[in-house]
C-alpha cells in the first residue's frame, strides 16, 4: 500500500512542480531549481499528502502543500551540498548544482527554492482560508529556520569545530533540529489543512524522522554509494559522531525499530487508515537510498 501510496503522490508533486516552474524565465537560476527538485523519494510530499487524506482533504489540494515541503528540503540539500558546507559533489546519483553550474547559482537556487515554498503556502489553491494558510506558514518558519533546520545545521557546523564528539544528547538535539523538523511539518501539515488536532501526526512523524536519521547514519557505514546516491563513510573519515559511532551499528538498529514501533503506536487514534503510514515508517529503516 505504501509504496502505490509514495508513487502517487511522488508523480503528482513532479508534475504540479513542473506546471508552477514552466512559466518561469529560461534562466540558468530556474534551470537550476527545476534540476534540483528531479528525483529524490518525495517522502516529506507524501507524508503531507496522506496526513491531508485522513482528514478529508483531497490530493488536488494538498499536492501544493506537499510541493512547499519538497521545494524546501530540495533547497536545503542544494546548500548543504556547498563546499562551504559538507562539500558533495554528487546528489541522487547526479552532480550536485555547484558542481554542474557554479556556486554562485547554487546559492540563488537555493534561496529560490526557499522563497518558492512561502509562496506555494501563501497561495488560495493551498487551502482557502486565510487563517488556514497563515498556521501553515508560521508552523513551517519555525520548523526550517532558526529554531528548526537551520539551526540544526549550525549546531552540524560548529560540532565539527567542537574538539570533542558529540554526546548522544547532543547529536540527538541535532539532528531532531537538521532533518527531523521539516519531516515533522510535513507529517503535520494534512491535519493543519483541515483545522484538526495534528498532535497524533506530529508524534508520529517525530518517532519516524528520529529513525529515517538513524537510517541515514547506518546507510552511511553498510550504504553503497551507487544505490544511495552520494558518497558514503564521509562521517567516519570526518570523525563526526553519529547514532553508529555513539550506539554501535546493532545499537543504532535497535534504536531505530524502537522508533518505528512508537510511530506506528501514534497513528492508532485513526485505525487501518494510517496503513500506508505505518509502512512509511518501516520503509524508513529498511531503505537502501
Amino acid at each position: 500500500m505504501f509504496e502505490a501510496a509514495i508513487a502517487s503522490a511522488a508523480g503528482r508533486i513532479e508534475a504540479e512542480l513542473e506546471r508552477i516552474m514552466a512559466p518561469l524565465p529560461d534562466q540558468p537560476v530556474i534551470e537550476g531549481m527545476r534540476y534540483a527538485c528531479r528525483g529524490g523519494k518525495r517522502l516529506r510530499g507524501f507524508l503531507v499528502m496522506e496526513g491531508a487524506r485522513l482528514h478529508g482533504i483531497g490530493p488536488e489540494q494538498s499536492v501544493v502543500a506537499a510541493c512547499a515541503a519538497e521545494a524546501l528540503h530540495a533547497y536545503s540539500l542544494v546548500h548543504d551540498d556547498l563546499p562551504c558546507m559538507d562539500d558533495d559533489d554528487l546528489r541522487r546519483g547526479q552532480p550536485t548544482v555547484h558542481v554542474k553550474w557554479d556556486e554562485a547559482t547554487a546559492v540563488l537556487v537555493g534561496d529560490a527554492l526557499q522563497t518558492l515554498a512561502f509562496d506555494l503556502l501563501a497561495r488560495p489553491e493551498c487551502a482557502p482560508q486565510a487563517e488556514v494558510r497563515v498556521a501553515l506558514i508560521a508552523s513551517f518558519a519555525r520548523a526550517v529556520g532558526a529554531e528548526g533546520m537551520v539551526l540544526g545545521q549550525a549546531q552540524d557546523i560548529a560540532a565539527e569545530t567542537a574538539g570533542r564528539m558529540l554526546t548522544l544528547e547532543e547529536i540527538t538535539e541535532l539532528q531532531v533540529n537538521k532533518t527531523g523538523a521539516l519531516i515533522c511539518w510535513s507529517g503535520a501539515a494534512g491535519a493543519l489543512l483541515a483545522q484538526a488536532d495534528p498532535q497524533p501526526l506530529t508524534d508520529y512523524a517525530a518517532a519516524l524522522g528520529a529513525a529515517f536519521q538513524i537510517a541515514d547514519d547506518i546507510l552511511d557505514v553498510e550504504g553503497d554509494a551507487a544505490e544511495v546516491g552520494k558518497a558514503v563513510g564521509k562521517d567516519a573519515e570526518a570523525g563526526k559522531a553519529t547514532f553508529v559511532s555513539l550506539l554501535g551499528l546493532e545499537g543504532a538498529k535497535a534504536r531505530a525499530r524502537l522508533l518505528v514501533e512508537q510511530a506506528e503506536a501514534a497513528l492508532e487514534p485513526y485505525g487501518a487508515e494510517a496503513l500506508a503510514l505505518k509502512e512509511a515508517a518501516r520503509f524508513v529503516i529498511a531503505r537502501n537510498k
